[in-house]
């Protein structure tokens, strides 16, 4: 028998490089973990609860952390741990994921740039000494935790509550002061750049509603599009109407055509002539 661990991980926001991020989560979690102690007795297992053991952390030999490289103009410049914004614009992505043994775990490119031999080594002594500050204050933390949980201060979530750790985007109110705030607009107006063209009203070409924006202009009175467009529908539906008569004028003059003449009936085996009069014939048959 094994355990089966499966780590979920739930995003609320970012800004940019979430590879790294989560990885760095991810491994946190699985360190601070803690599973149920056993104990084996043959075929018996038993599983403790806290109560009556204290849980056993997991075996991990390594920790894996990825770092990040966003790559501009095909390759000429280098950035560690790029921004959402800069992700929008960059050429290529490699991640390096390494431990802190400098043994490379996985490698990962994507985008448009091709990388040379020396770009991907760069980029690993890069990671190399990533991977080991991040790990020293991995470590660091997870100490620091398991001194707080022994001397039975307060840790984790409820210790993070009162320092405004886990608030994103969180800033300091100022006061503004607002008393030169003509005047400073007044020289701003003044040393900016008078534009190509003033116009003293707006200019419209025709008359009616109009949109506000690069290449369009009025396209006319909107009731008198209206009405043009329920003349054409009226007019549409009359020729409809006028087409709908027309088919039962014809229909009703076949009929007429048809009750005028019998109907006759030949039967081939007995060689016998029927005449039947429209009234006589069964209803599905007229």
């Amino acid at each position: 028998q094994v355990w089966q661990i499966r780590l979920d991980m739930h995003l609320l926001n970012h800004d940019g490089n979430i590879t790294d991020a989560a990885s760095i989560a991810g491994i946190v979690a699985l360190c601070h973990f803690r599973r149920p102690d056993v104990s084996v007795q043959g075929e018996e297992v038993t599983v403790y609860t806290p109560e009556e053991r204290d849980p056993v952390p997991l075996s991990i030999h390594h920790m894996p952390i990825c770092v990040s490289f966003a790559f501009f103009h095909q390759g000429t410049y280098l950035l560690v741990d790029p921004t959402e914004r800069e992700e929008r614009v960059m050429d290529g992505l490699l991640v390096i994921a390494m431990n802190k043994h400098h043994e490379i775990c996985t490698i990962q490119s994507s985008g448009v740039v091709m990388l040379l031999q020396d770009q991907i080594l760069r980029c690993s002594k890069i990671t190399a000494v990533k991977v080991a500050e991040i790990t020293e204050l991995i470590q660091k933390a997870l100490e620091n935790d398991q001194k707080a949980r022994k001397e039975g201060g307060k840790f984790g979530f409820a210790e993070s509550i009162p320092n405004q750790r886990i608030t994103a985007f969180k800033m300091e109110s100022a006061a503004v002061d607002t008393n030169d705030v003509e005047e400073q607009a007044g020289e701003i107006i003044a040393k900016a750049d008078p534009p190509s063209e003033v116009f003293a009203s707006p200019v419209l070409h025709t008359p009616g509603t109009a949109q506000i924006g690069e290449g369009i202009e009025s396209w006319g009175d909107l009731e008198e599009s209206e009405k043009e467009e329920g003349a054409e529908e009226e007019g549409e539906s009359e020729a409809a109407a006028f087409e709908c008569e027309k088919v039962e004028t014809e229909d009703t003059s076949t009929l007429r055509e048809t009750k005028s003449e019998p109907i006759v009936l030949s039967d081939s085996e007995e060689e016998e002539v029927v005449i039947l009069e429209p009234e006589e014939l069964p209803r599905k048959t007229r």
